[in-house]
């Protein structure tokens, strides 16, 4: 099944950004790019002007038109890729959730149209951030230029969703010929101790540290030799702030979509909730690939 790379655009800055970086994520890929509109939306096209007017509206020449300028403009920059429009009768982020399941990855802008200046990720994003069926790419900062330089970043914590995003970071590495930089925040110790029992335990957390990155280190190079990786040993208060500044010299973080403590109810973790709304580099969610329907 040759999955695509998927993009929502409804002709918003924040989306045709995203369209260029999903295009160039397309290329790495060698994977057709889908441009899709989900126009069922109050602030969108294909609005019924009838509001008790049950039936749903069909697709717009309006938004025909932007779906096909904006790949007729992508096509002009990356020759060969091939790109396919297409409009959906459902709500941006509905569609793009269900286009997750059969694509290969799915790219959302920051913010979109209707989009509050308060909310630096739209609810379209933060939807398909926490519920797609495959990896999302945020584009984050909004309309900036896509980073061509600079490191993969991953963090790193031992949980299960920790390792997936390992594995998807260094595939984005190799595909981009950059290094991967593996993090690890240790838990901050508030706690009154006496000297000796400060000592012993920044040594056991100095240890696990050390095991943490060479695991994941090991498993890189198993599935990526001769790939460049660091590794580093980050203490801050809090690990999303320590990520997000790091991110600062990324081309790229990538997140799992929950480490430890996570909740079964919570979709994304609070660091991965954090590094989508607060990076300074794009962010790609790792969630795993679900069944194609």
């Amino acid at each position: 099944m040759n999955r695509p790379v998927v993009v929502g655009v409804d002709g918003s800055p924040s989306s045709l950004v995203a369209a260029e970086h999903a295009a160039r994520a397309a290329v790495l890929r060698s994977r057709p790019l889908h441009l899709v509109h989900g126009y069922l939306h109050p602030l969108g096209f294909g609005v019924p002007i009838n509001p008790y007017d049950v039936g749903v509206p069909a697709p717009t020449e309006k938004a025909q038109k932007m779906l096909e300028d904006a790949a007729a403009e992508i096509v002009g920059r990356h020759r060969g890729l091939a790109v396919e429009v297409r409009q959906v009768a459902g709500g941006p982020g509905a569609t793009l959730v269900e286009e997750s399941r059969r694509a290969e990855l799915v790219v959302v802008g920051s913010r979109g149209l209707g989009g509050f200046a308060g909310l630096l990720l739209g609810s379209v994003g933060t939807q398909v951030a926490a519920h797609a069926q495959c990896p999302v790419l945020v584009v984050r900062p909004a309309e900036e230029p896509i980073p061509v330089a600079g490191p993969v970043l991953v963090g790193v914590d031992g949980s299960e969703a920790a390792e997936l995003a390992v594995g998807y970071a260094a595939d984005e590495a190799a595909r981009r010929s950059a290094e991967l930089i593996l993090v690890h925040v240790p838990p901050s110790d508030g706690s009154q101790r006496m000297p000796d029992e400060v000592a012993e335990t920044q040594a056991a957390a100095h240890a696990e540290s050390a095991e943490l990155l060479a695991t994941a280190a090991a498993a890189v190079g198993g599935s990526h030799p001769g790939l460049a990786v660091e590794g580093r040993v980050v203490r801050a208060a809090k690990a999303e702030q320590a990520l997000i500044e790091a991110s600062a010299e990324a081309a790229l973080v990538v997140v799992g979509s929950r480490g430890r403590g996570g909740f079964a109810g919570m979709l994304l973790g609070s660091v991965s909730q954090a590094l989508v709304q607060h990076a300074r580099c794009p962010v790609l969610v790792a969630h795993p690939y679900g069944h194609a329907r």
